[in-house]
């Protein structure tokens, strides 16, 4: 007799007791994102023009899809992440989305624009902790929504 792979998925009853709290966690760490791509989307030529011009040749040059891209990635993670915290099935979706633009956004930074020979290797810290708190909330979407 084989054991079945566990592929079920849990009702939010069986839920663990740590699945709300840490979503809704998640809801305040995506509303930073928010705030974050508001604060990129409203920036004034005075603040841009007080950039080293190094930086501000990367906003200036970054291509216009990312842009589109930042809002997949923080509003879709907002709204997976309130999903998930009502354990609504929509969340593994929208935080999958969410995951997609990040990885996306990280290409764009890492790869096309070579944003580390701006920053240095310190600029990987904080998109090391957004990759993995997507990732985290897309496989806690999978396995604790229901379908």
């Amino acid at each position: 007799m084989t054991a079945e792979p566990n592929t079920q998925t849990h009702s939010p009853s069986e839920s663990p007791k740590w699945l709300k709290p840490f979503a809704w966690l998640m809801v305040v760490w995506n509303l930073m994102g928010v705030m974050a791509f508001f604060m990129h989307v409203m920036i004034t030529p005075e603040q841009l023009a007080a950039m080293p011009e190094a930086e501000q040749a990367l906003y200036q040059n970054a291509a216009s899809w990312v842009v589109i891209v930042f809002a997949i990635a923080v509003f879709a993670g907002t709204a997976g992440s309130l999903a998930l915290a009502l354990g609504q099935p929509l969340a593994f979706p929208l935080l999958t989305a969410s995951l997609i633009a990040v990885l996306l956004q990280q290409v764009h930074s890492f790869i096309l624009q070579d944003s580390l020979a701006v920053y240095g290797s310190a600029a990987l810290i904080m998109p090391a902790i957004v990759l993995f708190f997507a990732v985290v909330l897309v496989i806690v979407a999978k396995r604790f929504t229901t379908k």
